[in-house]
């Protein structure tokens, strides 16, 4: 089984957004922390919104916070969402299925077995379990606040200038 790209950047912006729960983080910080595109970034924060998992906040103070608490989102809702789109065989898609075997394949109840198993564990872990007590994710996801960031060709009010 192999995820699509949107689905791990998802898990990566509430991972983010988890971390610093207690700010809101800027699309850009995700981008750096997690080595992942902006522009990709910017299609899966627009879904995670759609889907009432962030809230978004545009200007100068603005970014992305949790919408909901972390322990009120599983994993498995979270790909599912995500991965919804995307049948896990040929044999799995409503549509444009020319397999032949289709209808006598024992491999099929197979995998829809293992999938059902797949989502089965991922019920059970929530955006919290990921988080909780992970220093080493803390240490990567840790962000600063927009509101003690320095505007591009800005100073800091609080440096004085001799």
């Amino acid at each position: 089984m192999r995820l699509t790209i949107r689905t791990n950047l998802a898990m990566r912006v509430l991972m983010a957004c988890a971390i610093n729960s207690d700010h809101m983080v800027r699309r850009a910080g995700i981008a750096k922390a997690t080595n992942a595109s902006e522009n990709h970034l910017a299609q899966v924060v627009h879904l995670l919104a759609n889907e009432g998992y962030i809230t978004t906040t545009r200007g100068r103070a603005g970014g992305i916070t949790l919408a909901r608490k972390p322990e009120g989102i599983t994993i498995g809702e979270v790909f599912r969402h995500f991965e919804a789109g995307v049948p896990f065989a040929e044999c799995f898609a409503a549509t444009d299925n020319t397999c032949p075997l289709s209808a006598v394949c024992r491999l099929r109840i197979a995998l829809n077995a293992a999938l059902d198993a797949f989502y089965g564990v991922l019920d059970e872990m929530t955006l919290q379990d990921l988080i909780e007590d992970n220093a080493g994710l803390d240490a990567l996801l840790t962000l600063p606040s927009p509101d003690l960031l320095v505007p591009r060709g800005g100073c800091d009010p609080q440096v004085q200038l001799s």
